[in-house]
């Protein structure tokens, strides 16, 4: 009995979502902007912004590293 509940449960989660939007504000600019262009900057465009969005975190991520082994460095000596 808990089981067809568990699965009536499941259902109703599953046929009963909306749609989301789920992409970054950059990555619908890019789409809007370029929806009415008939060359191929569409994927281009969307590949720059994906790349952009990819590496600040790495960027971030390098400089605070980096920050760190200097610090733990001069403590050191």
């Amino acid at each position: 009995m808990k089981r067809i509940g568990l699965l009536a449960l499941m259902m109703v989660l599953v046929f009963a979502g909306q749609d989301a939007l789920a992409q970054c504000s950059m990555c619908q600019a890019v789409v809007e902007t370029n929806m009415h262009d008939g060359e191929r900057t569409f994927g281009m465009g969307l590949n720059n912004a994906i790349l952009y969005l990819m590496t600040v975190p790495y960027i971030a991520l390098g400089v605070v590293g980096y920050l760190m082994y200097k610090k733990q460095k001069a403590h050191q000596q």
